[in-house]
């Protein structure tokens, strides 16, 4: 068996996200494991959920030469993949990094995506457009906001009385298949990218929820 994925993860919250993926590398269904996460804020809970899985964490607060910082404690780390877990910052992918970034988004992307766009928010915008169906995306990151090569989606639909929170809590059990789904494509070596469109995927039509 090939060695499991060495994953990074980028929070800058809760960390639920990163709670899923160590959940998952734990009970043998990822085949990865998180070797680090590098946190924007020191009072993020995902640095106390990476703490309590014995992962080292490293924060690197916002202020001069902030994204060289990032990616020089990224880089401690020797990572096949960085993925992004509730990171709230734009960061310019370096040439090293190019294709090895992901980032899941609680949207259709190119559907309710970009700055400001993030949590709440997007919920709150899909309700107060009336779409009938949202759900999240798995994307490879560029250097702007939710515009990289698309590499998972999954659909969830948009019911009468849905509140940002009910809805939110839909989208993210949808994003707790996706994100893994993503790394286990990229783990089998399934995937390849022709300009930003990405090949080796199944289209998904599936409805979550």
């Amino acid at each position: 068996m090939p060695d499991p994925l060495r994953l990074v993860c980028l929070v800058s919250g809760g960390g639920t996200t990163l709670q899923n993926l160590l959940d998952r590398s734990a009970d043998g269904t990822l085949p990865a494991r998180v070797v680090g996460v590098v946190s924007s804020r020191t009072d993020a809970f995902g640095v106390e959920r990476a703490t309590r899985a014995g992962v080292p964490a490293v924060v690197t607060p916002r202020g001069a030469g902030f994204p060289d910082r990032v990616w020089e404690a990224v880089r401690t780390f020797t990572p096949d993949l960085v993925c992004f877990a509730g990171w709230l910052h734009l960061l310019t992918i370096p040439a090293d990094f190019r294709h090895r970034v992901l980032n899941i988004h609680p949207s259709l992307l190119p559907a309710f995506g970009g700055r400001g766009m993030y949590g709440r928010h997007v919920h709150e915008a899909v309700l107060a457009y009336g779409a009938k169906v949202t759900g999240c995306t798995v994307h490879f990151t560029d250097d702007t906001y939710d515009t990289g090569p698309v590499l998972v989606q999954r659909c969830v639909p948009v019911r009468d009385g849905d509140t940002p929170d009910s809805l939110a809590a839909r989208v993210f059990t949808a994003e707790c298949e996706a994100y893994p789904e993503a790394i286990r494509l990229i783990a089998g070596g399934r995937v390849r990218i022709e300009g930003r469109v990405v090949i080796g995927t199944d289209p998904v039509a599936d409805v979550i929820g």
